[in-house]
């Protein structure tokens, strides 16, 4: 089964930006691919999606403000957050749509000045 390693968050002040990337073990090329994040006390919601031939939707939550892209020759994944809101700060996962069983860690964002 594909692992996946989320990287790039970290505490940010509103208004300012960061590039998540998801790195799999395997091949993601055929694969619709998102990001889901994780607010504490809230379940766990899709934001992103880009298909395998990269096309692209967003949660009305994040749209106009977080872009999702594909490295397919690197089996990775890539969330770019700007204009980041604290109703934003959550764990942000990346996974397969529909998800596959197995999640990575997670990568946190914290939106705070």
């Amino acid at each position: 089964q594909v692992q996946l390693v989320e990287s790039g968050g970290g505490l940010v002040q509103p208004g300012g930006s960061l590039r998540l990337s998801c790195a799999a073990s395997g091949s993601i090329r055929l694969y619709a691919m998102g990001w889901y994040r994780q607010a504490p006390g809230k379940q766990r919601e899709l934001v992103a999606t880009i298909s395998s031939i990269g096309n692209k939707n967003y949660a009305d939550s994040v749209k106009g403000r977080f872009t999702i892209s594909r490295e397919n020759g690197k089996n990775t994944v890539y969330l770019q957050m700007n204009s980041l809101k604290p109703e934003d700060m959550a764990v942000y996962y990346c996974n397969s749509v529909p998800h596959w069983s197995s999640w990575g860690q997670g990568t946190q964002v914290i939106v705070s000045s």
